[in-house]
C-alpha cells in the first residue's frame, strides 16, 4: 500500500473515532504537515466522504452523513462482529431474503486475510424464525412510533373489514418474533400485535400524545403479558415438583423455570404456567414419576384433575381411533415441546 493510500486510511479512520478534529492534531497525529491533512481530505471527498470544514481559532474537520454510502472502514472486531450479525440474519425474524447473505459475502471479499479466517471458522446454520415481517412493515411502523403517528391496519389475514386503529408505543423484538405494543383505539386499552401478521394501510393518521404504558418499559409489559400479567413478567400460578429424572435430563427444557439437583436420579423444579392445568401438563410430559410439593391450591386441585383424566377414557361401545406408527418416546428421547 503506498504512502498516501495508507495515510488517507489512516486518517479516515480517526475521522469515525469521534466528532470533530482540529486540523492541527490531525497533522500532529499523521505526523504530516497541516496542507497535506487538507488534500488528503480533499481526496476522502473525492470517494464520496462527507467531511466537514469546522470553523474556530485553530479549524478542524468533521466526517458527516452523506447521500451515497462511500467505502467503510472497520477495526478487526468490528468487522468479525459484522459477520456474525449477518450470519444470525434469519433468526431475527425480518425477511431480508438473500441480502444478509450477498453482504456478507462482499464484506469477506474485502477482507485480509487473517480476518477472512476468523470469519470462516464461525460457521454455524441459523434455523431461522418461525415467522418473517417484511422489512417495510417494519420500517413503517417504527417510523410510526418516532412520529408519533395514529397506525391504520388489517390484522390476522383480515382485509374486507374496517382497519384497526392504534397508536403505537414501541415496537419489540422477542424470541424470534416481532411485536407491536400500542393502544388500540377501537377497544380503548393496550394491546400487543404481532407483525408477521399485521399489514399497513396508508397513509398514517394524525399524530397523538403518548400515554404512560403500564411498567414504563415496553419489553417488560410484552413479557408480562405474555405470562398472563398486566405488569409484572411472573407467571399467574407456580408449582414446585418432585421429578424423578436427573437434573441434565430436565435442564434443556426448564424454560424461566427453576432447577435444584437432589441426587443424580431426582431434582426439585418450580416452574410456572397460565393455570395449575397448565403446571400439571409441564410436567406430565416428562413422562417420569414426580411428587407436587406445593403450593396447597395445586395440591387440592389434583382430585379434579384425576376425575376429569378418568372420564376422558372411551365409554364401552364407543369406537377407538387407532394410531399406529412409532411407540411413545421415553424420558431419554425428550423433545422440547412446539413454542
Amino acid at each position: 500500500m503506498s504512502g498516501t493510500s495508507a495515510r488517507m486510511l489512516a486518517l479516515l479512520s480517526l475521522l469515525q473515532s469521534r466528532r470533530d478534529w482540529p486540523g492541527k492534531v490531525l497533522a500532529e497525529r499523521l505526523d504530516v504537515a497541516p496542507r497535506t491533512v487538507r488534500r488528503d481530505v480533499d481526496r476522502l471527498r473525492g470517494l464520496g466522504y462527507s467531511i466537514t470544514a469546522v470553523k474556530g481559532p485553530d479549524g478542524g474537520y468533521r466526517l458527516a452523513a452523506g447521500s451515497d454510502l462511500p467505502p467503510l472502514l472497520f477495526d478487526d472486531e468490528q468487522a468479525v462482529a459484522i459477520a456474525v450479525a449477518l450470519q444470525t440474519a434469519p433468526s431475527s425474524g425480518v425477511d431480508t431474503g438473500d441480502a444478509a447473505d450477498r453482504a456478507l459475502t462482499t464484506v469477506r471479499q474485502v477482507m485480509p486475510s487473517r480476518l477472512r479466517h476468523r470469519i470462516d471458522a464461525i460457521r454455524f446454520t441459523d434455523a431461522g424464525s418461525p415467522a418473517q415481517v417484511d422489512p417495510s412493515v417494519l420500517e413503517a411502523l417504527s417510523t410510526a412510533v418516532r412520529d408519533r403517528r395514529i397506525v391504520r391496519f388489517d390484522y390476522g389475514g383480515n382485509t374486507s373489514g374496517p382497519a384497526r386503529r392504534a397508536e403505537p408505543h414501541a415496537v419489540v423484538a422477542r424470541n424470534g418474533r416481532w411485536y407491536l405494543v400500542a393502544w388500540d383505539l377501537d377497544k380503548t386499552d393496550w394491546r400487543i400485535f404481532r407483525l408477521d401478521r399485521l399489514t399497513p394501510r396508508f397513509p398514517a393518521g394524525g399524530t397523538f400524545t403518548r400515554r404512560p404504558l403500564p411498567g414504563g418499559n415496553a419489553a417488560a409489559f410484552l413479557a408480562a403479558r405474555q405470562k398472563g400479567s398486566e405488569s409484572d413478567a411472573v407467571w399467574p400460578c407456580y408449582g414446585e415438583f418432585l421429578l424423578e429424572l436427573p437434573a441434565a435430563s430436565v435442564a434443556p427444557w426448564l424454560g424461566d423455570g427453576e432447577l435444584e439437583p437432589v441426587s443424580d436420579s431426582t431434582c426439585r423444579v418450580r416452574a410456572g404456567s397460565w393455570s395449575w392445568a397448565g403446571l400439571m401438563s409441564w410436567v406430565l410430559r416428562f413422562d417420569a414419576p414426580f411428587s407436587v410439593l406445593g403450593p396447597e391450591a395445586l395440591i387440592d386441585s389434583l382430585s379434579g384433575f384425576a376425575d376429569r383424566i378418568s372420564a376422558a377414557r372411551p365409554r364401552p361401545g364407543t369406537s377407538r381411533t387407532s394410531h399406529a406408527g412409532r411407540a411413545p418416546r421415553g424420558p431419554a428421547e425428550l423433545r422440547p415441546p412446539d413454542s
